[in-house]
């Protein structure tokens, strides 16, 4: 399930096998008109051109899924250790018009936002400004938005997040699923509408 440990491996293998299952029933279809009528021309030869179509949808998600990067275990293992009672979704993958960011984690309590990467390269500025940006769109303005790429610091700032939560005595988990459709969207929400 998204926003799950284990959603890019497990969305990747059923990606991969729609894929190969639209693909080889086109493919069926072809040959099948190609064995009855000796000739491409024929009705199902249209059946599978069409069915083309849902296939190349199909394949472009796994794409998706293939580039998409899992959390490690040894930092799941690490984060759900200083995770306490705070909403810990993991495994986004948040794409602007230029590029992806591999987000293993993220949590939001109050006002404060905070991701967790592994990529050793990631441009966390332009992550920042990206995920604020998201926000603000959702008409949160005034979050404190932070992207860590050392496990170390992450799982510190959850520590501190999760003593600020016990002091509030917040329930980030019933605060989400309380949320109704058609009114506004929560940050952690908008965080999954933005990613993979």
């Amino acid at each position: 399930m998204k926003g799950c440990y284990g959603n890019i491996r497990s969305r990747r293998k059923s990606a991969i096998l729609r894929t190969a299952v639209l693909a080889g029933f086109s493919l069926g279809i072809f040959l099948l008109g190609l064995l009855l009528f000796h000739s491409g021309r024929n009705l199902l030869s249209v059946i599978a051109a069409l069915g083309a179509i849902p296939t190349g949808l199909s394949a472009v998600n796994m794409i998706l899924f293939l580039k998409a990067r899992p959390l490690s275990q040894e930092a799941y293992e690490a984060i759900e250790r200083h995770r306490g009672k705070l909403l810990i979704r993991y495994e986004m993958e948040m794409t602007s018009y230029d590029r992806t960011w591999h987000i293993g984690a993220s949590c939001v309590l109050n006002k404060n936002v905070c991701l967790f990467t592994e990529e050793t390269d990631a441009d966390l500025n332009a992550c920042e400004k990206h995920v604020r940006e998201q926000l603000s769109i959702g008409g949160y303005e005034d979050l404190t938005v932070k992207v860590f790429s050392d496990l170390s610091q992450f799982t510190a700032r959850l520590d501190q997040l999760e003593k600020l939560r016990d002091t509030m005595h917040a329930d980030p988990a019933a605060i989400e699923a309380a949320w109704q459709p058609g009114t506004t969207q929560t940050p952690a929400g908008i965080l999954m509408s933005i990613s993979l």
